[in-house]
């Protein structure tokens, strides 16, 4: 990472997901969810002023796109495995069929445990040189399409279909709850998609329904 940690035990919380957690004596677990939710902002925030100068003449909304597309559960999935970050998370189970984004969860972690050893200005600091510039490709991150359910809301309307997004049932694996998403156009299935946020879910139907009808 290219710096000594001060406080170690900072660290070792951003890589213990909650599957591995134990009980504190105020009642809540040692995991790293406090922690990747400080992370989560704290990237948030330098990725928005990183892009506010790098795009000093492009509108809020392609600021905002631009932000989503780095800050989006499958970019952060990505980032930890191209850093290395998921060799260090703690977990009990199986990673892959039960937490599908425990690694980038970590990464938004190690993210918080960095501001609170060292600060809002030395995590920027590792953000920018550590992240941006070694592992992100911003051109790529411009074309590449991430919000599938609005380009096929865009297609819909012109061709003047019918769109239906289903829920058809929420299951209960471990901790967490997930969605199983249908995607009916014009009455027939084109799309599902299964995942713990409705909105991700979405996403994987839509995407799905896109490859469907060719428009990616």
């Amino acid at each position: 990472m290219g710096f000594y940690p001060g406080n170690i035990a900072l660290y070792q919380t951003a890589f213990r997901h909650k599957s591995a957690a134990s009980e504190t004596s105020h009642g809540s677990k040692n995991s790293n969810e406090r922690m990747e939710y400080l992370g989560d902002a704290i990237f948030g925030s330098v990725i928005a002023h990183y892009l506010f100068k790098k795009f000093p003449y492009k509108d809020e909304g392609f600021l905002t796109k631009m932000r989503s597309k780095i800050a989006c559960r499958e970019f952060m999935n990505k980032l930890a495995v191209k850093m290395g970050i998921n060799q260090f998370v703690i977990y009990q189970g199986d990673k892959n069929s039960r937490f599908k984004s425990i690694n980038g969860d970590a990464f938004e972690a190690l993210i918080g445990a960095i501001y609170l050893d060292k600060g809002y200005d030395f995590a920027e600091k590792f953000i920018l040189e550590r992240i941006i510039n070694l592992h992100v490709d911003m051109e790529e991150v411009e074309t590449t399409e991430t919000d599938f359910k609005s380009k096929l809301i865009n297609y819909i309307q012109k061709e003047k279909k019918s769109m239906q997004f289903d829920i058809e049932e929420e299951q209960i694996k471990g901790h967490q709850k997930q969605y199983k998403v249908s995607l009916i156009i014009d009455d027939e299935l084109v799309g599902k998609g299964l995942d713990v946020s409705k909105k991700r879910a979405e996403q994987q139907a839509a995407h799905k329904a896109c490859e469907f009808f060719n428009i990616l």
